[in-house]
């Protein structure tokens, strides 16, 4: 397999490197110590810096403001933003954009993307339905306004029902809800946050990011806010899935340098801890899972930027994806737990940080076990061979 990026690509990743090298992890309170949020807002520095850059607008085309890039170059980037645990809705806000491009309507793809692109406004999405187990559009019901709620002339939907944990919708302009129709078909629905009858209630992630509830009650959007366009929710729930791989892996190839640092200098006995065959091959070990989750991110990304076909649907690479990041990510962190010893406990020093954003990647959009699961029903649907 060729991996190799494109120039354009390359340069994506520096200039994403460039703007996330000033970035801490360690800059807000520990969510160890810290019985809430970590804090109230989103990194607004860092988001307006990304605008800047112009690394928001990566993946829309130049029509709205963007580089015409597509998912891979976004899990590029996300890869870098893992690595210093960056706190921007990076992944919700640019992946719902590419969804409105890809399936919404013409005008207000015009109104919203490039605002989205200048960091103007802040996307995100709920895919987690009411307990994160059952399919997420189960969760709303969108139907049409009925004969005595439409004013002459007037046309849209109403929607009811709930999302929960859904990352910075407080700060969010627009949340996209996955819901279903009387008829069963999954569309997508583009709520404001500021809309008569929605409702949040606040949730914290492992992290110590703040998510939230969010409650429909009646809510009116115009037709032109719901994509009913077949296949518009798996797309966008794909993009997100296989963005979380790309956050899982970066997350990890930092946890590891770290893991490397700190055993090279550590001595026990007169040497080096990281000569001792014990600490090797544990590192060699986590070395092989971050290769494996490069290999199937990479497969998984390019499978939804081509619609390429294969042996099973995309999304069966995306499952696979999903299982070696969740499983990898959680052997890192705990094998560079172990290996730090005590130290790594310690919150004065960031790898605590780190294991719990790898804690909530490795459940985010579901655990392997999930995956495994739907991926053995698509090989029961797609017998190989």
């Amino acid at each position: 397999m060729d991996f190799t990026f494109t120039e354009e690509q390359q340069a994506a990743v520096e200039a994403a490197r460039a703007v996330f090298s000033g970035v801490a992890p360690d800059r807000v309170p520990s969510p160890a110590l810290t019985p809430g949020a970590v804090a109230e807002d989103i990194d607004r520095q860092l988001w307006q810096e990304l605008a800047r850059t112009d690394l928001l607008g990566l993946t829309l085309s130049p029509h709205h403001g963007g580089a015409g890039l597509g998912p891979i170059t976004l899990c590029l980037v996300l890869r870098e933003s893992a690595k210093v645990l960056a706190r921007v809705p990076l992944l919700e806000s640019c992946a719902v954009a590419m969804t409105i491009q890809r399936y919404g309507e013409s005008t207000l793809a015009a109104e919203l993307l490039p605002r989205a692109a200048r960091g103007e406004l802040i996307l995100t999405a709920g895919a987690n339905g009411r307990s994160g187990h059952d399919p997420a559009e189960l969760a709303v019901v969108a139907r049409p306004y009925g004969e005595n709620e439409t004013p002459p002339g007037d046309s849209g939907w109403v929607l009811d029902g709930m999302q929960s944990a859904v990352p910075w919708a407080q700060v969010a302009d627009w949340i996209a809800v996955p819901a279903h129709t009387a008829e069963g078909g999954a569309v997508l629905a583009l709520v404001h946050r500021t809309r008569d009858g929605v409702t949040l209630a606040e949730q914290v992630s492992t992290s110590g990011e703040r998510l939230a509830e969010v409650r429909l009650d009646a809510v009116r959007i115009e037709a032109r806010e719901l994509i009913d366009a077949p296949g518009c929710w798996d797309w966008l729930r794909s993009l997100l899935t296989t963005g979380t791989c790309a956050l899982a892996l970066g997350l990890g190839e930092r946890v590891l340098e770290m893991t490397a640092e700190y055993t090279g200098k550590r001595e026990q006995f007169g040497f080096p801890v990281a000569t001792f065959q014990a600490v090797a091959v544990q590192a060699a070990d986590r070395y092989i899972d971050l290769r494996a989750m490069e290999a199937t991110l990479w497969q998984a990304a390019w499978r939804i930027s081509t619609d390429a076909g294969g042996p099973l649907p995309a999304a069966g690479d995306i499952a696979v994806a999903k299982i070696w990041a969740s499983d990898g990510v959680r052997r890192v962190v705990q094998s560079a737990q172990h290996l730090h010893g005590g130290f790594g406990a310690d919150t004065d020093y960031p790898l605590h940080r780190f294991h719990a954003w790898a804690k909530q990647i490795e459940l985010s959009l579901g655990p392997a076990a999930a995956h495994e699961e739907a991926l053995g029903d698509l090989l029961a649907a797609h017998p190989l061979g």
